[in-house]
């Protein structure tokens, strides 16, 4: 969709612009303040009640999976793509080095069938507050959604999160009718959570 890219373009290019992240184009964003915006995210309810962490593989996301492991937590990270498949990292590990793709790889374990998942973490290029995502354009964060949904490990009630950097909330994010939602984004200065009937979003 031509709107879409028209979308990336603009985030990638404002936030190297304005330094945020050195080099944006093509993928998410790995943005300055993602180790913050992981901790702002450990410290929500919804980090507490999680024993079960589902993260993209991205780095922008990096801290987020570092903090499941060092928490206890046990991880599944898609691997890049999605080429092959999904690994289970149990929590207690050498979290530094197991959340980085080649540590998942070391340390994980392949699956095919997931446990019940508690929270789920995507990188975005750009997200709008009634919970619509922007990826890269592969389409990989929605497929993850879409499978652990068809595998029952997540319902409606999954917290389904987003780590970024307030640049990347714009007012509206271009829909198609497979486009998952998510219902928390986690910036480095707050949280907030779009509610999925398009009311006013709350923010914390």
């Amino acid at each position: 969709m031509e709107g879409k890219n028209r979308i990336r373009k603009q985030v990638w290019d404002l936030l190297k612009y304005k330094g945020i992240s050195r080099n944006p184009h093509g993928r998410i964003p790995d943005f300055k303040g993602s180790f913050d915006a992981a901790e702002r995210l450990s410290r929500t309810i919804e980090w507490e009640r999680a024993g079960v962490v589902f993260c993209s593989p991205d780095s922008a996301q990096r801290p987020v999976r570092r903090l499941v492991l060092e928490a206890g937590k046990d991880l599944i990270m898609p691997t890049p793509r999605i080429k092959d498949g999904y690994l289970l990292i149990e929590g207690g590990l050498d979290a530094e080095a197991a959340s980085t793709i080649a540590g998942a790889y070391r340390y994980g374990s392949s699956i095919r069938d997931f446990p019940m998942v508690d929270l789920v973490v995507e990188g975005s290029v750009a997200v709008d507050l009634q919970g619509n995502r922007l990826g890269k354009g592969g389409g990989y964060g929605d497929r993850e959604i879409s499978e652990l949904r068809g595998q029952g490990a997540i319902d409606e009630d999954t917290p389904i999160a987003t780590t970024v950097d307030e640049l990347q909330i714009i007012s509206r994010v271009p829909v198609e009718e497979h486009d998952e939602r998510i219902n928390m984004i986690v910036t480095p200065l707050r949280v907030i959570r779009p509610l999925l009937d398009d009311r006013i979003p709350r923010v914390i």
